[in-house]
């Protein structure tokens, strides 16, 4: 049955991708004549600095890196917006938070600026989409929080939480591979954005131990008026790049791991509570009774916000499935 979905998804955001295109070429051709024939009679005018600074475009390269039980990698490249959020207009927001709803999430008191892939021609494909959240020490702005959205292909399934920009260690949340269990650690690593961007994820397994790396490099490149050129088709790439990816692996006879959906109804709450003990490790090693003290004064991972938690929340697959 999910092949069926798959399948009905993959045609029906063809057939819709293609169809925006033809209507994106449309208005792409006929600005460029409007603006041809305006030219002469009235003089251009830039765009102003809020503007020009409410969307950053970035241009650079995702690898990835399998050392177990096979070697695998690959690289290819992409672009990313960086969006102002506290200047976004309210349709940029469309399925993500807004500023607000970041700091609350995060405590925090400064800008919020979210880096995303922009839906293109009616497809959205995000593997991964970052909130960078800062607070305001009197005149300076340091980055404080960010906030990870991680989507999984081709489920369409997300999971939202917090990590530490410095460095970080969060228990898996999200079965992200049909060839990766949920066992293991995301170590996340990521710089303020300026002039060049870094993101870093590495998983640490208990039995195959750091076998797998994930990085995206970027540079700001000079805006454009033409976003939707920019970014046209660049999610639909990344799906094509992802699958393409999981029929090498299944060719290389890597393991095919079912969803955790199928056979454990509890994995979102197992990966809550592992999360939590890694963000209390004097409790590890001390004994069943000092982690049965431990679990009872922790709530399960929710919409809510608790001081001693990490916040985290799931959100299931929309329609059509990506």
């Amino acid at each position: 049955m999910e092949a069926v979905y798959l399948l009905c998804s993959i045609i029906y955001n063809s057939v819709t991708s293609s169809i925006l295109s033809i209507h994106l070429l449309y208005r792409f051709l006929l600005r460029a004549f409007s603006t041809v024939s305006s030219s002469s009679s009235s003089p251009s005018h830039p765009l102003n600095e809020e503007e020009e600074e409410e969307v950053a475009l970035y241009e650079g390269s995702v690898w990835h890196e399998r050392r177990r039980p096979v070697h695998h990698s690959f690289r290819y490249p992409v672009r990313y917006a960086l969006i102002y959020l506290d200047r976004a207009k309210p349709d940029t927001l469309l399925n993500h938070f807004s500023a607000d709803q970041a700091r609350k999430i995060t405590a925090t008191t400064g800008p919020v600026f979210l880096l995303t892939i922009p839906k293109s021609v009616g497809y959205e494909q995000n593997p991964l989409s970052v909130y960078y959240c800062y607070d305001l020490e009197g005149s300076i702005q340091c980055l404080k929080k960010c906030i990870a959205e991680v989507t999984n292909t081709p489920w369409g399934e997300r999971v939202s939480f917090i990590f530490n920009p410095d460095s970080d260690l969060v228990a898996k949340p999200l079965h992200v591979s049909p060839f990766m269990d949920m066992l293991g650690n995301w170590k996340m690593k990521a710089n303020a954005p300026g002039e060049h961007l870094f993101l870093a994820i590495s998983v640490q397994h208990p039995e195959l131990g750091d076998y797998f790396t994930a990085t995206l490099t970027a540079k700001r490149v000079a805006s454009t008026s033409e976003g939707l050129i920019f970014f046209w088709l660049m999610p639909q790439k990344v799906a094509v790049w992802i699958y393409w990816q999981a029929l090498k692996l299944w060719w290389k006879n890597v393991p095919f791991v079912q969803h955790p959906r199928y056979f454990n109804s509890k994995y979102r709450e197992e990966a809550s509570m592992r999360d939590r003990k890694l963000q209390c490790p004097q409790v590890l090693g001390k004994g069943e009774d000092s982690c049965a003290q431990f679990e009872s004064s922790y709530s399960a991972c929710s919409d809510g916000i608790n001081s001693r938690d990490r916040w985290c929340v799931w959100r299931d697959a929309r329609w059509p499935w990506s």
